[in-house]
């Protein structure tokens, strides 16, 4: 599933070899970081372009992404936190970053707080540039037989366990998603957060910046902490609350701080970075020649495989999306869409619907997307995708749930309030429809983007082929064609399913047994 990039905006400096690779590639760019402090001429200029790269000093807000006709926007690092994320999946718009751009740069930065920590280094080096001799004031500890608390296992935690451990340190550590046999395999041993803290001489933290983990580290951690315990932040300011962080520096419950990033930058406290167990650097993670060039190289490439349709590597809101990208799998997410066009026209007020997948393990892998197009098909909306049809339906008040079934020839189903209303398949690289509105059809009927479709439903056959007539003699002198038909019985009912040329102008009909008709554009 190709991405429209034909322009990309850069609103902070990047290396030159990320203009390099998008323009190598076709894709127009203008380069402009004085954009990233003047609000109202990025908005004159942000509709003119499909794409946007940033770093940090652009605020990407909602405003923003309203008045754009972005398709993705990319940040040049690992966080998202000058992205409004919310506001551009709300509104289809892809947002990546690159998420092992900056690895080695941000771990050896944290392993140099921890060396530095240690040792007094930043005191050390200031008191010998103001002209004095102070040995005996910065005495240090060896970090041989100490113990690292780890909280984030990711690529960052991990490079830093592996660093810390040459040292002699035992690392233990937390991560939601990291099994303990995971983390073991890479000599981390795993603890609850309560079990952690009282086990730690130093704690650094490698997480995101989102509800969950603000003030993480706070007041009341600190005083389950050994006393003396350093604290390292390099991820993201706001993750450590400040303020306590002072008062345990100050009571020395905490005997030293390595700080490179904060809640505001440039810090407004500045009576913690004063702190003489303080060892204070202006977000310099990622600040390394290699770093910056590889996130400039990662972001531009990334833009280009997903104008492709190779792939979505960095994206954080596009899950349906990225499983979605392969040829392979675009009949499905069109089947998705189709099927629910037609349950918006069957499943009447009622909001609760069912996607479900049956078949083998790539309809369970499909499944994600699956859900998502079939959103897009309830909703109607230009402006719905893969991207932001879940919210939307959301908005729009329905509650979509999705579900897997094994057994089955590969097939998708629609149910509402548990009740199957339509039925498909991938044939070819083609979609049928093979059961509607509670009946099984005698021949599937091909489903097509830009096709219109007469169906109905009666109560025997006798009235069905009355009906069928009746339309076709409808259809007929207002000069539109019936091009297919197929129908399928019942006990109950009859339904009957045509794909005409387009909806008649006059497109009443009326039948003593007719229990309801649709006409449903694709």
């Amino acid at each position: 599933m190709a991405l429209k990039l034909n322009s990309v905006l850069i609103t902070d400096e990047v290396d030159s070899k990320c203009i390099d690779i998008l323009k190598r590639n076709g894709v127009a760019v203008v380069f402009n970081p004085k954009l990233a402090k003047d609000k109202e001429a990025l908005l004159a200029e942000l509709p003119k372009h499909d794409g946007l790269i940033v770093r940090s000093a652009t605020k990407v807000t909602a405003d923003i992404i309203a008045a754009s006709n972005l398709s993705i926007i990319g940040r040049a690092g690992t966080g998202t936190d000058n992205i409004d994320s919310v506001a551009a999946t709300n509104k289809g718009v892809i947002v990546m970053n690159t998420p092992g751009g900056n690895t080695i740069s941000a771990a050896e930065l944290t392993c140099s707080m921890i060396c530095g920590i240690a040792r007094n280094v930043g005191t050390a080096c200031m008191s010998m540039k103001e002209g004095r001799w102070d040995r005996k004031l910065f005495m240090g500890e060896e970090l041989q037989g100490k113990t690292l608390a780890i909280v984030g296992l990711g690529r960052i935690g991990r490079e830093v366990g592996s660093r810390m451990r040459s040292f002699g340190m035992e690392t233990i550590g937390y991560d939601p998603l990291v099994s303990a046999e995971e983390s073991a395999a890479f000599d981390v041993t795993s603890y609850e957060l309560e079990d952690l803290w009282p086990r730690a001489d130093y704690i650094t933290v490698h997480v995101p910046l989102i509800p969950p983990t603000k003030n993480l580290i706070n007041s009341t951690v600190l005083s389950k902490c050994r006393r003396g315990v350093k604290i390292i932040n390099c991820a993201r300011g706001g993750i450590v609350d400040e303020d306590a962080l002072l008062d345990a520096l100050n009571s020395g419950q905490c005997g030293g701080a390595g700080l490179d990033v904060y809640v505001q930058e440039p810090p407004s406290n500045l009576d913690l970075v004063k702190h003489k167990n303080t060892l204070a650097t202006p977000h310099l993670g990622a600040s390394t020649v290699e770093a910056q060039t590889r996130v400039a190289e990662e972001i531009a490439q990334q833009f280009v495989d997903a104008r492709d349709g190779k792939s979505l590597f960095g994206a954080i809101n596009a899950q349906a999306l990225v499983n979605a990208m392969s040829p392979e799998s675009q009949p499905l997410v069109e089947l998705g869409v189709h099927l629910g066009a037609m349950t918006r026209h069957l499943a009447g007020p009622s909001k609760t619907i069912t996607v479900m997948a049956h078949g083998d393990a790539t309809m369970k892998r499909s499944l994600s997307f699956l859900q998502s197009a079939v959103c897009m098909g309830l909703l109607n909306e230009k402006s719905a995708n893969l991207v932001n049809s879940l919210p939307l339906i959301k908005e729009a008040g329905y509650k979509v749930e999705a579900q897997y079934a094994s057994g089955e020839d590969n097939c998708v189903s629609v149910l509402c309030n548990d009740m199957s209303l339509v039925k498909g398949c991938v044939k070819g690289g083609l979609t049928f429809l093979g059961f509607v509105a509670g009946v099984q059809l005698h021949s599937p009927m091909q489903l097509s983007a830009g096709k219109t479709y007469f169906l109905f439903t009666t109560s025997n056959r006798e009235a069905g082929n009355e009906i069928l007539s009746a339309m076709i003699g409808q259809l007929g002198l207002q000069g539109i064609a019936m091009q297919s038909f197929t129908s399928g019985l019942t006990d109950s009912s009859c339904v009957g399913l045509a794909q005409i040329a387009s909806i008649p102008a006059d497109s009443s009909l009326s039948h003593n047994a007719l229990l309801s008709h649709y006409y449903i554009s694709l």
